[in-house]
């Protein structure tokens, strides 16, 4: 059988699933492109979330890629003008909450970034200036608990008004636009992909 595997940016929103039980209406990811049947994302994004999502129809190749520790970096807009203590802060590690007990982080990389990144609006507006300045952060981690890189902004006073993914191993989001899907030949290794 041969299999088929995707890059998607996730829109603001959506679940990362296609299959939704409970009775409140929520967005999937089979409304934004005809997926062949047993498509599934390789790990998730949360539905406040955007950005870059793997997709696949081999069970091995997403098993291999989220058993693996892969680097996942993340674009951050958080509530102020974050400071470099707080960057150094994230890097060595913070304390947050995870299922009720105290996790202390693992050490991630983090910057500050100072050209503001070109996303385009999100589906909901996040606030506007009059409510003080918000700024970005790049934040780059290989674990990933619930809501993890929201909870470390917070740790460090910056709470995070939006999350977007641009990288998983060497998978970038690069030009892709809110929505868009591309079909990949194959993931290799830590996220890597191999052209068609």
């Amino acid at each position: 059988m041969s299999h088929q595997h995707f890059i998607l940016y996730k829109p603001y929103g959506y679940l990362s699933q296609f299959i939704y039980e409970l009775k409140r209406k929520k967005k999937l990811l089979g409304e934004l492109y005809a997926f062949p049947e047993g498509t599934m994302a390789i790990g998730r994004l949360d539905e406040d979330s955007e950005g870059l999502l793997l997709l696949t129809t081999d069970g091995k190749v997403s098993e291999e890629i989220r058993s693996r520790k892969v680097d996942k970096e993340y674009y951050v807009q958080v509530d102020g003008i974050i400071t470099q203590e707080a960057i150094d802060s994230i890097k060595k590690g913070v304390e947050i909450g995870f299922n009720g007990t105290k996790y202390i982080t693992k050490p991630c990389e983090a910057r500050l970034i100072t050209e503001i990144p070109n996303f385009g609006a999100r589906g909901k507006k996040i606030r506007d200036e009059r409510h003080g300045p918000t700024s970005w952060a790049s934040i780059t981690v290989n674990e990933g608990k619930f809501r993890q890189v929201r909870k470390m902004t917070a740790a460090v006073g910056f709470p995070t008004l939006r999350l977007v993914r641009v990288r998983i191993g060497n998978v970038h989001l690069n030009d892709l636009q809110s929505g868009e899907v591309i079909e990949v030949g194959n993931f290799e290794g830590k996220g890597n992909v191999k052209s068609q």
